[in-house]
């Protein structure tokens, strides 16, 4: 089949491709590469004018005339490429706003996905209406928009969720619903808010090509490394002060037994290769479960601080502590499970051996590609 595969996370789209390509089929990843983070796409367009003084141009303009100077440019370029992007048998949406811009540009260019292709699907990954409305309502215990009902940061810092419950894009959820054959959810923060949605086909594990990522057997005779990347712009939404204060109690009481990588918002490529040497990695607390970061570092072995529920250890049938560490919004409770690794590194390597383990059954990217195909294929 001919599949297109459009807009980016991490490399859950990219990856997926490699898995259907490995199944025989001819797929495109179209997208802007997730930021700062440059991830590898197949047709590449630029949010240009988000930084900067052109920044604030932007929203100068923005505010006074309603005009987005990005989302034009994203038109522009989508324009010198757009005969490509038809005659699809599949099309899946990373999420409700694929290309990033405001509500009235991404109905027109998906406006031109719908009437030029077969069968269109939306992935619910990243914030879209549902999984914010869900959060909004308070229905998690905790979630993406804890901090800010926390006053930790403001509208501004929270905007990128926030802004899909704000009517345009509200109207934009509804478009998409309309013209697509079904939504799937890459994890179960994006699983639970939509179990009562009637057109859920249900939840595909997040694709990760094992084949790129070694095993690294981690050496526990020295200091025990632990490893926290912090993305700048979603400081409070992945609970990196909580990691931060964390870290503070156990310097404080084993600064002789451990040593700390902190690393600032790094594209892709640096990234996967900071953490080699790490034993631990703090990667969010705000979850129930992992998204891509935190899987990529269990398949190469790490102990990781991440996404871990009660509702994906009962998903999975898997026991707490054996996997991944749950990374609770309380730093003395997180300090508490780093202590213990610290003290018992012998726990290290078995729950690195277990990790890499779970990647490869639950995480394989052409079980994954197999399990969308099927998904798909229910709905054609």
């Amino acid at each position: 089949m001919k599949i297109l595969l459009l807009g980016e996370y991490n490399s859950s789209h990219y990856t997926l491709k490699e898995g259907l390509q490995k199944l025989g089929h001819e797929v495109l990843v179209v997208g802007h590469g997730d930021g700062f983070k440059k991830r590898k796409v197949d047709i590449a367009y630029k949010l240009k004018y988000t930084d900067g003084l052109f920044g604030k141009l932007r929203t100068v303009l923005y505010n006074i005339f309603g005009f987005d100077i990005t989302s034009f440019s994203v038109r522009r370029q989508f324009n010198s490429f757009k005969s490509q992007l038809t005659g699809f048998d599949i099309v899946q949406l990373i999420n409700e706003s694929s290309f990033g811009t405001i509500p009235k540009i991404e109905k027109e260019l998906l406006d031109y996905i719908f009437k030029n292709n077969k069968s269109v699907f939306l992935l619910s990954c990243g914030t879209d209406y549902v999984s914010v409305k869900y959060a909004h309502d308070k229905k998690f215990r905790y979630d993406i928009l804890t901090p800010y009902f926390n006053h930790k940061g403001n509208t501004k810092d929270f905007w990128h969720a926030l802004m899909y419950l704000t009517p345009p894009f509200k109207e934009l959820h509804e478009y998409v619903y309309k013209n697509i054959k079904g939504v799937l959810a890459s994890d179960l923060d994006y699983h639970i808010p939509l179990l009562e949605n009637k057109k859920y086909l249900g939840m595909m594990p997040n694709p990760i090509n094992l084949d790129k990522l070694d095993y690294i057997d981690l050496n526990v005779t020295e200091k025990i490394i632990i490893f926290h990347g912090i993305n700048e712009n979603n400081y409070y939404k992945k609970g990196n002060d909580i990691f931060e204060d964390a870290l503070a109690i156990v310097k404080e009481k084993h600064a002789d037994k451990i040593e700390i990588i902190t690393v600032r918002s790094l594209p892709y490529a640096e990234y996967i290769k900071a953490f080699d040497k790490a034993h631990i990695l703090l990667d969010q607390v705000f979850a129930y479960d992992q998204g891509f970061n935190a899987l990529e570092a269990m398949a190469k072995g790490k102990v990781v601080f991440t996404g871990a529920e009660q509702e994906w250890l009962d998903y999975y049938q898997i026991e707490e502590d054996t996997i991944a560490i749950n990374a609770l919004p309380d730093a003395k409770k997180i300090a508490k499970k780093l202590e213990w690794l610290i003290l018992h590194p012998e726990k290290i390597k078995e729950i690195s051996r277990n990790a890499r383990a779970f990647i490869e059954k639950e995480h394989h990217y052409i079980d994954v590609a197999k399990m969308y195909l099927e998904k798909w294929q229910s709905k054609l």
